[in-house]
Protein backbone atom coordinates (compact mmCIF):
# COMPACT_ATOMS: atom_id res chain seq x y z
CA UNK A 1 0.00 0.00 0.00
CA UNK A 2 1.19 3.42 -0.77
CA UNK A 3 1.61 6.23 2.46
CA UNK A 4 -1.45 8.15 0.81
CA UNK A 5 -3.42 4.96 1.39
CA UNK A 6 -2.18 4.23 4.92
CA UNK A 7 -2.91 7.63 5.59
CA UNK A 8 -7.06 7.76 4.36
CA UNK A 9 -6.65 4.55 5.78
CA UNK A 10 -5.85 5.82 8.91
CA UNK A 11 -8.18 8.54 8.96
CA UNK A 12 -11.23 6.86 8.22
CA UNK A 13 -10.24 4.47 11.38
CA UNK A 14 -9.98 7.20 13.33
CA UNK A 15 -13.36 8.99 12.01
CA UNK A 16 -15.26 5.99 12.39
CA UNK A 17 -13.35 5.23 15.92
CA UNK A 18 -14.53 8.43 17.17
CA UNK A 19 -17.93 8.36 16.42
CA UNK A 20 -18.32 4.77 17.75
CA UNK A 21 -16.89 6.11 20.75
CA UNK A 22 -19.00 9.49 21.41
CA UNK A 23 -21.92 6.89 20.58
CA UNK A 24 -21.59 4.41 23.27
CA UNK A 25 -20.74 7.27 25.71
CA UNK A 26 -23.58 9.89 24.68
CA UNK A 27 -26.57 7.50 24.23
CA UNK A 28 -29.64 7.89 26.27
CA UNK A 29 -33.53 6.47 26.13
CA UNK A 30 -35.71 8.91 26.02
CA UNK A 31 -38.99 8.15 28.23
CA UNK A 32 -41.26 9.20 25.65
CA UNK A 33 -40.98 7.39 23.18
CA UNK A 34 -38.55 4.75 24.73
CA UNK A 35 -35.84 5.11 21.93
CA UNK A 36 -32.48 5.19 21.93
CA UNK A 37 -30.66 8.72 21.19
CA UNK A 38 -27.13 9.63 20.44
CA UNK A 39 -27.14 13.40 22.46
CA UNK A 40 -24.68 15.48 21.05
CA UNK A 41 -23.99 18.40 23.45
CA UNK A 42 -25.10 21.30 22.49
CA UNK A 43 -22.94 24.26 21.41
CA UNK A 44 -19.79 22.28 20.07
CA UNK A 45 -22.06 19.55 19.72
CA UNK A 46 -23.69 20.79 16.48
CA UNK A 47 -20.19 20.12 14.98
CA UNK A 48 -19.59 16.75 16.29
CA UNK A 49 -23.14 16.15 15.00
CA UNK A 50 -22.58 16.97 11.19
CA UNK A 51 -19.42 16.08 11.07
CA UNK A 52 -20.93 12.42 11.68
CA UNK A 53 -24.02 12.88 10.30
CA UNK A 54 -23.10 10.04 7.20
CA UNK A 55 -22.35 7.59 10.51
CA UNK A 56 -25.32 8.92 12.02
CA UNK A 57 -27.79 7.83 9.05
CA UNK A 58 -26.17 4.81 8.61
CA UNK A 59 -26.43 4.01 12.43
CA UNK A 60 -29.91 4.76 12.42
CA UNK A 61 -30.77 2.91 9.70
CA UNK A 62 -29.39 -0.35 11.25
CA UNK A 63 -29.63 -0.16 15.04
CA UNK A 64 -32.68 2.27 15.15
CA UNK A 65 -31.14 4.66 17.21
CA UNK A 66 -31.81 8.35 16.66
CA UNK A 67 -29.59 11.47 17.24
CA UNK A 68 -30.43 15.10 18.54
CA UNK A 69 -28.56 18.13 19.62
CA UNK A 70 -28.92 19.60 23.10
CA UNK A 71 -31.44 17.29 25.91
CA UNK A 72 -34.85 16.46 24.74
CA UNK A 73 -37.49 18.83 26.44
Amino acid sequence: MSRASWLTFFVLVLYVGGYVAFRQTHIEVWERDKRAYVIFPEGFGSTLYYLWRPLSYLDGTVTDVGSHIGPHR
